[in-house]
């Protein structure tokens, strides 16, 4: 195997060879970073490559297996973190010149779990802005899609979608608060889950909105993906939120198929209702279903009224505790924000309480609809977003009318759904808008009820293994 060939291995197969000792940790990390010396520029994946580290780890990780020792099921596999993620010693700056040179003392409990497991730290990834959402506004600039490095990767984990899809980290770890591992997950054609709210620690994560925050994995298969969460799911005493139950392996049974499984088809997310849903993801995800009914599922219509309406309810919940984490920043550093960011932190600082009181109240509404759809089906799906990608632009959205405003606060009710449940939900590639050249990914949603996660997993196996969706790869860079 030569070393361009590595980094183009899933980071099961990686694991497998180095545990194998066909190759070596380091030789893995050295890959890698070859990788990023050479295309790393183009995407602009990473705010700080950690290349001394990763070097002296994976060297380290070696020494460790002439000793017989592998630590775990990451063994020398490169791994790349989001930027709001405490790494010790290795500058965590939220993708903003209020935290550049920030540079923690700890890891958070979820790298620790990491580097317990064996995994290398290669490098800490772009994203917007204190994970605002926004693709442009990260102070490194913005990450690019490798599909397409005129389009958006995905935000806020805008990074670890262009790291992961470029072939830059052989897994990544996101943060989801209104959508943002599925929406980077569907725009770069890759596997991105949103555990159940609570299912992974965020001890040691800088907060966008302590209701809604996620941390989960980014990956090239469902295998790397189910890898990655069954390594840093867990109970955390650090994490008062944390959930106590014990963590399956969701490696055992991935490969049980979906027969007998009944699966419910989101009506509401499936067209209309001014959702302005493009034609190709509604066509993509009712052949996904029958994929899935081909399978052995039972697929069937199912009707969640409040779906259409999650967008403004999470955008509210949100955007107000968003601008209650750091409140001196916004009095002392205004100016400091990028622009973008400024506009969203003034106007979520201006939502009533009685606005925020009545979102919070609706999301009960929310939950409970989904929780009794789960009584009827074991798991929904739907499309992960309107389309595919979109273009990356230098100016703010313009929006001309109530209408319009409306139509973009609806769009977030793809994702928004499951962010206010606190349900898993995971995004899996479904097709492409075409064969040829220029191509980019459309991507279907699989959800859970709370701690259903081997069961999603076991269903986006099934359905990847039936159809080429995660073989084809980004154009050469």
């Amino acid at each position: 195997m030569t070393p361009n060939e590595i980094p183009f291995l899933s980071a099961s197969e990686l694991a497998t060879v180095i545990r194998a000792r066909e190759i070596s940790a380091a030789e893995a990390a050295d890959a890698y970073l070859d990788r990023i010396d050479a295309v790393g520029d183009k995407l602009n994946a990473y705010i700080t490559v950690c290349a001394d580290e990763a070097r002296a780890d994976a060297k380290r990780l070696d020494d460790e297996a002439a000793s017989g020792n592998f630590r775990g099921p990451l063994h020398g596999v490169p791994v790349g973190v989001k930027d709001q993620i405490y790494t010790a010693g290795v500058r965590t700056t939220d993708a903003s010149k209020i935290r550049a040179d920030f540079v923690p003392d700890y890891d958070a409990t979820v790298v620790s779990k990491l580097k317990d497991a064996g995994a290398v730290i290669i490098g800490k990834t772009n994203m917007s802005e204190f994970a605002l959402g926004d693709p442009i506004s990260s102070f490194s600039g913005p990450a690019r899609n490798p599909w397409d490095t005129a389009r958006n990767p995905g935000t806020s984990s805008t990074g670890s979608g262009s790291a992961t899809a470029g072939f830059l980290c052989a897994t990544s770890l996101g943060e989801d608060t209104g959508g943002s591992i599925r929406g980077p997950a569907a725009n770069c054609g890759l596997v991105g889950i949103r555990p159940t709210w609570g299912r992974v620690s965020r001890a040691g994560v800088d907060g966008a909105s302590w209701s809604t925050d996620t941390i989960g994995p980014i990956s090239r298969t469902v295998e790397d993906c189910a890898l990655t969460l069954s390594v840093i799911a867990g109970h955390d005493p650090k994490d008062r939120y944390s959930r106590t139950e014990p963590v399956p392996d969701y490696l055992d049974g991935l490969d049980g198929g979906v027969a007998g499984m009944r699966i419910g088809v989101v009506q509401e997310l499936m067209g209309g209702h001014g959702l302005r849903l493009d034609d190709r993801s509604r066509d993509a995800v009712a052949a996904a279903a029958e994929v899935l009914r081909e399978l052995g599922a039972e697929v069937v219509p199912v009707s969640l009224p409040m779906a259409q309406y999650t967008g403004p309810i999470v955008r509210t919940i949100t955007s107000t505790e968003r601008v209650s984490l750091n409140p001196e920043w916004l009095r002392e550093r205004f100016e400091d924000y990028h622009p973008n960011t400024r506009v969203a932190f003034a106007t979520g600082n201006l939502i009533p309480g009685q606005v925020y009181y009545k979102a919070v109240k609706l999301r009960a509404l929310v939950r409970r609809q989904v929780i009794e759809a789960f009584r009827e089906v074991d798991l929904l799906i739907q499309p992960t977003s309107t389309g595919p990608a979109g273009l990356l632009s230098d100016e703010p959205p313009v929006v001309s009318s109530k209408e319009m405003a409306a139509a973009a606060l609806r769009e977030g009710s793809f994702r928004g759904l499951y962010s206010l449940s606190g349900c898993p939900a995971l995004s899996i590639p479904c097709g492409f808008t075409g064969d040829g050249e220029g191509a980019l990914p459309l991507a279907m949603q699989i959800a859970g009820p709370h701690l259903g996660e081997a069961a999603i997993f076991r269903a986006a196996y099934a359905y990847e293994q039936a159809t080429p969706w995660h073989k084809r790869l980004p154009p050469a860079l």
